[in-house]
C-alpha cells in the first residue's frame, strides 16, 4: 500500500510539474506590454500596447506617431487622403487589428485590411513581438524593424 501511495504521489508531483512549466512558457503575465517600430516609417512610427489581467489580454492600442508624438488615427487630413486613395484610413484599419489581436488572444492569424496591408504585415511583426514579452512578464519596450 505504501509502495502505490508514493508512486501515486511521484507521478502527481510530477504531473504537477509539467503544468507549472507548460503555464510559464505559454500563458500571459499580467501588466502592460509595449511594441514599437525601429524606425518612422513615411513619416510614422508604429506601436502596439497590450493590457493582459488573468493571464488574458484585456485591452489592445494600435497606433503610431510622428516624431511629435501626434496619433496618426487623429490626422483627420491624412484619413481623408488614404480613405480616398486606398480605401481604408488608419482609424479603422487600428481597431480592426487591434479587435483580432484582442478577440484571438494572439492565438490567431490576423485578416489584411485591403488597402492596409503593409500596416497589417507591421502589426503582425509588433504583435508577435508584444506577446512575447507578456510571455516573458518584460514590462520594457521592445523595439522592431518592422520594414522589410
Amino acid at each position: 500500500m505504501k509502495r502505490l501511495l508514493s508512486r501515486t504521489l511521484i507521478l502527481l508531483l510530477f504531473a504537477m510539474s509539467l503544468t507549472a512549466c507548460s503555464k510559464e512558457t505559454t500563458g500571459l503575465q499580467d501588466g502592460y506590454y509595449t511594441a514599437q517600430a525601429a524606425d518612422f516609417n513615411f513619416g510614422w512610427k508604429e506601436y502596439v500596447t497590450i493590457m493582459v489581467k488573468g493571464g488574458s489580454i484585456v485591452s489592445v492600442e494600435y497606433n503610431a506617431e510622428n516624431p511629435s508624438g501626434f496619433i496618426k488615427s487623429w490626422d483627420n487630413t491624412y484619413m481623408q487622403t488614404m480613405l480616398h486613395a486606398n480605401g481604408t484610413y488608419p482609424n479603422e484599419y487600428t481597431r480592426y487589428y487591434a479587435g483580432q489581436l484582442l478577440e484571438g488572444q494572439g492565438e490567431t492569424t490576423i485578416d489584411a485590411i485591403s488597402g492596409a496591408s503593409s500596416s497589417c504585415s507591421s502589426f503582425q511583426k509588433l504583435a508577435a513581438a508584444v506577446l512575447e514579452q507578456a510571455r516573458q512578464g518584460d514590462s520594457s519596450i521592445v523595439v522592431v524593424n518592422t520594414i522589410e
